[in-house]
């Protein structure tokens, strides 16, 4: 069952902790920019916001999976929600163009805390569900709510965000950091002691070079996180694609929604979906066949020229989508052994927060310089190629449970 992974508590204090602190954020997706834009009238102080966002994880990355497997990664959770409510609290103070230096700090700090909170709970998961089943199904549930809350968030963000102004909206993101610090507080301190007897010796650098040299050695954690990086480039462009594409095309802002709920609700039928099959096949088949399904729909999706065409396709991408990621993910766990999960997995956001940085700015500029079908159908060919990549490089066996 999806759902089996809740029947274990802490972990449905994780999980509400990753849903609640989740919505919270992405109510402020669209607000923030909107806010700026409206303060400023300056299209560059607005793409400023999402450079604040993404200089963190690619410049903190590799650290923050250190202190991950260094630190009790409970209580490392808890500090960093308390340190993303107290930054997103300075937007409370911003008030005219004189003060959006405040709102690109905030941002920052809540990057900062962010990029610390998810290698730790990547690699406190697998301690509190174990490797089996139970992981699967916890990343299924934790992607059926990232799906759920891009559908709703920043639409719902946008819509209070005109009611009732910014100010309401960071109250609300700020009280969604602390309920997460509280529902991580009434966790258990399950596996804290051996996990940090393990990763607290030697010295920082060290560390960080074990990281590395378990890349080096495991070869298959180490092609899973190419595969994945060049997928989110791709899929980076595609996606600063899909706006011009539904204005231009399609036909207006409504129908570019629409096309978004689509990906969102594949994304929500995809997670439980791919469930069985994450613990049934090797990660080479089954990623593999997802993200060459997942270029061959974004072809069809930018070949469409009506809703009706685009809608269906727009689905199959959320659905085969969804399937890669829990698959990728899972994998990675089961790959890694929980001492070095912690660094792994912050190698494996630093490469997405670069991938999705450099993707969002290549596909528009190619679509300038030539067209936007040409930088789409490119951006489609990678992400076949990732998955060649995935059949070629990952293990034809399946992963079932990880190293100690």
């Amino acid at each position: 069952m999806v759902l089996a992974a809740l029947r274990i508590r802490d972990f449905r204090l994780l999980w509400f902790a990753r849903l609640i602190s989740l919505l919270g954020s992405w109510l402020l997706v669209v607000a923030i920019p909107a806010y700026v834009l409206q303060l400023t009238g300056s299209l560059a102080a607005t793409g400023l916001t999402l450079a604040a966002e993404f200089l963190p994880p690619v410049l903190l990355g590799p650290v923050a999976g250190v202190l991950a497997d260094r630190w009790d990664r409970r209580k490392l959770m808890i500090a960093t929600d308390v340190l993303r409510a107290l930054a997103v609290a300075l937007l409370l103070l911003v008030r005219d163009p004189g003060d959006v230096w405040l709102v690109y700090l905030a941002l920052v700090a809540e990057s900062v805390g962010t990029v610390l909170f998810r290698p730790a709970a990547q690699a406190h998961t697998p301690v509190v569900v174990g490797t089996g089943p139970a992981l699967t199904s916890a990343n299924s549930l934790n992607a059926i709510t990232d799906g759920t809350v891009r559908l709703v968030g920043a639409p719902l963000g946008g819509a209070l965000f005109g009611v009732a102004g910014l100010g309401a909206l960071v109250w609300i993101d700020l009280a969604t950091y602390l309920m997460s610090a509280l529902a991580i507080v009434m966790t258990a301190r399950l596996g804290a002691a051996d996990a940090r007897e393990e990763g607290s010796s030697g010295r920082f650098f060290a560390q960080l070079r074990e990281g590395v040299i378990f890349l080096r050695t495991e070869r298959s954690a180490a092609w899973l996180l190419a595969v994945v990086t060049v997928f989110l480039a791709a899929n980076a462009s595609l996606s600063a694609l899909l706006v011009p594409f539904g204005v231009r095309v399609l036909g207006g802002s409504m129908q570019t929604g629409l096309l978004m709920s689509g990906l969102g609700a594949g994304f929500l039928v995809g997670a439980p979906l791919i469930r069985r099959l994450v613990d049934r096949m090797p990660p080479a088949y089954l990623l593999g066949g997802a993200l060459m399904a997942t270029g061959t729909a974004f072809v069809l999706l930018f070949l469409s020229r009506s809703l009706v065409a685009a809608l269906p396709a727009a689905v199959l991408i959320g659905v085969v989508g969804s399937a890669a990621l829990v698959t990728a993910q899972t994998a990675l766990q089961r790959i890694t052994p929980n001492a070095v999960l912690g660094r792994v997995s912050a190698v494996q956001f630093t490469g997405e927060a670069l991938a999705t940085f450099l993707g969002a700015i290549a596909g528009p500029a190619i679509a300038e310089a030539v067209s936007l079908d040409f930088a789409a159908y490119l951006a489609c060919g990678v992400t076949v190629l990732s998955g060649l990549m995935a059949l070629v490089l990952l293990p034809r066996t399946r992963v079932v449970t990880a190293p100690p």
